[in-house]
């Protein structure tokens, strides 16, 4: 990978954006993932570039757009790795909620972990509580040294979690220490990216969401210098979720097993989820939200709001792109 990546890369995920924000509020995740699925397999075939899918919607028969080993790009340049989240939130996009977004990471070839679809178990925190934190801590010991990592007192603390029966001892243990609970119903990336950025009222996420998500949030915030860990949940009484209805434990270790993760409980860093010598983190608002607002529309043109985050030059770049229609007239300064 060079820095003549990123700018591309930016204009992958903002293409994604504006496909799907198209349907935001009409009640059409699926719809709406299609399109920025779509919209981002077009521009990603435009780079120069050999790229590949390491993450993405599933195996090549489950889903025809972006599959896990799928190749894009031009077929010369680079090697680099992509996992990719086009309409992270899509719940959120169709009900016109805060937090969606398109989102991909990526990093020379071998750079990103790939994570199975499976759960993990996630915490993300500030830079000054790097390798202070531990995930095998309790949420009440992991406040108490974030509250003296940052000279807050826990009370001032923000700790997201995402909104699931699973969560229940966890919630009330986080609030036990005085610490402010922050539930959300989707989209734990951007969640997870806004501790690594001081400002933003969210010191912490805890708790089990996607693993392929949690390889995205890695990836940013080993760019930011935050903290992040994830450990794998093949456990259905852990996880607590319909989508594992019927599947047992055993059954999923021996998935496990065959996609060659020996050391299932295994904690991960952000250093071994995204290693590559580079990485690059960059995502586009589809709706408004915590670090970037949504896609606008507007009578002679369509703004975009962006992040980037580079290791190739240590920097976060958040960008708003104004896509200038033809026989534009009049386009406002802001």
């Amino acid at each position: 990978m060079d820095r003549t990546l990123i700018q591309e890369i930016l204009e992958v995920v903002e293409q994604a954006g504006i496909a799907s924000a198209k349907l935001t509020g009409m009640g059409l995740k699926n719809e709406a993932d299609a399109a920025a699925v779509e919209a981002m397999r077009e521009r990603m075939y435009k780079i120069q570039m050999q790229g590949r899918i390491v993450i993405g919607e599933g195996e090549r028969d489950e889903a025809p757009m972006l599959y896990i080993g799928e190749e894009v790009g031009s077929g010369t340049g680079p090697g680099v790795d992509f996992a990719v989240d086009p309409c992270e939130g899509t719940n959120l996009c169709a009900n016109s909620q805060r937090g969606s977004m398109a989102v991909l990471a990526a990093s020379d070839r071998g750079g990103l972990f790939n994570a199975p679809d499976f759960y993990m178990k996630k915490l993300a925190a500030p830079p000054a509580a790097k390798g202070k934190v531990d995930i095998n801590k309790s949420a009440t010991e992991n406040i108490k040294i974030l509250s003296e990592c940052l000279g807050l007192p826990a009370e001032e603390l923000v700790i997201v979690v995402m909104d699931r029966a699973r969560h229940k001892d966890l919630i009330k243990e986080i609030r036990a220490t005085g610490a402010r609970v922050q539930p959300i119903s989707d989209g734990d990336v951007q969640a997870a990216i806004a501790c690594g950025f001081a400002g933003t009222g969210t010191h912490c996420l805890m708790g089990i969401g996607a693993a392929p998500e949690g390889v995205i949030s890695a990836a940013a915030l080993r760019a930011l210098g935050g903290h992040f860990q994830g450990q794998l949940v093949y456990d259905p009484a852990v996880a607590q979720t319909s989508e594992w209805e019927g599947l047992t434990k055993e059954g999923n270790l021996a998935r496990l097993a065959e996609m060659g993760i020996t050391d299932p409980d295994r904690v991960y860093e952000a250093s071994e989820l995204a290693c590559g010598e580079n990485v690059v983190f960059a995502a586009t608002g589809i709706t408004d939200g915590l670090l970037f607002d949504g896609v606008k529309f507007e009578k002679d043109c369509t703004r975009t709001s962006s992040l980037v985050i580079s290791t190739l030059d240590n920097t976060a770049r958040f960008t708003t792109t104004v896509h200038i229609k033809d026989g534009a007239q009049s386009i406002a300064l802001r």
